[in-house]
């Protein structure tokens, strides 16, 4: 599998309509939002208003990552604003499954994510239970940021763990995605790869977007 997810923090937000029926246009599957709140990491971006205009214009799933504390007292309300997937931090909470029980009772997909200073194996016991995970290949909170190459040692071995075990869950990258290093990504086993500014800033996104996936 293969998906890029443009992420709406690199969109002009002057003309968000603008941008997300380009991304409707375009060959990107899903629509990538992240939401932060200036305490899990040193920034804030949006939240349930920005919601309400993606729903409204975007045709693909809603692809909501969570950079917030207590992610329990909100995943309910993002599913309900028509999150199509809603992942949140492992570090960012103590058990992380009554916070995926209320996503799966929403009906909608859960992701589990991880920032780059963690430890990978933390992820092991989820993987049966969620049905995306997410490894930050940046640290967390702002846009612009270069590829952290260790993530491909981590990208490696969750593929092997979910191969040797025969799941079907997927991995998503997150962080310094651009066309040169999609296809070695691809490659190395990730099945979702979130692109912010290679997309947003480039002279041509749709075509961005093509490249990434060819």
């Amino acid at each position: 599998m293969k998906i890029i997810a443009p992420s709406v923090l690199s969109a002009d937000f002057g003309d968000l309509r603008r941008d997300i029926e380009m991304l409707n246009r375009s060959e990107a599957e899903w629509i990538h939002v992240d939401v932060m709140d200036g305490v899990f990491v040193p920034n804030i971006s949006f939240g349930f208003p920005v919601m309400e205009p993606l729903t409204k214009y975007a045709t693909k799933p809603l692809d909501v990552h969570l950079m917030i504390v207590h992610p329990e007292k909100y995943v309910e309300r993002f599913c309900d604003a028509g999150a199509w997937s809603v992942g949140f931090h492992l570090e960012a909470v103590e058990d992380p499954m009554p916070i995926l029980d209320l996503i799966k009772a929403k009906g909608v997909r859960t992701c589990l994510t991880i920032n780059p200073d963690i430890d990978v194996h933390r992820l092991d016991p989820y993987l049966d239970k969620v049905d995306m995970v997410l490894l930050m290949s940046v640290f967390a909170g702002f846009g612009g940021q270069k590829f952290i190459p260790e993530t491909m040692d981590k990208l490696r071995h969750v593929r092997e763990e979910i191969e040797r075990r025969k799941l079907s869950t997927l991995v998503e990258i997150d962080g310094g995605v651009n066309v040169t290093n999609a296809p070695t990504l691809f490659a190395a086993g990730a099945d979702v790869l979130v692109a912010g500014s290679a997309v947003f800033k480039s002279d041509n996104p749709e075509q961005t977007i093509h490249q990434m996936l060819h």
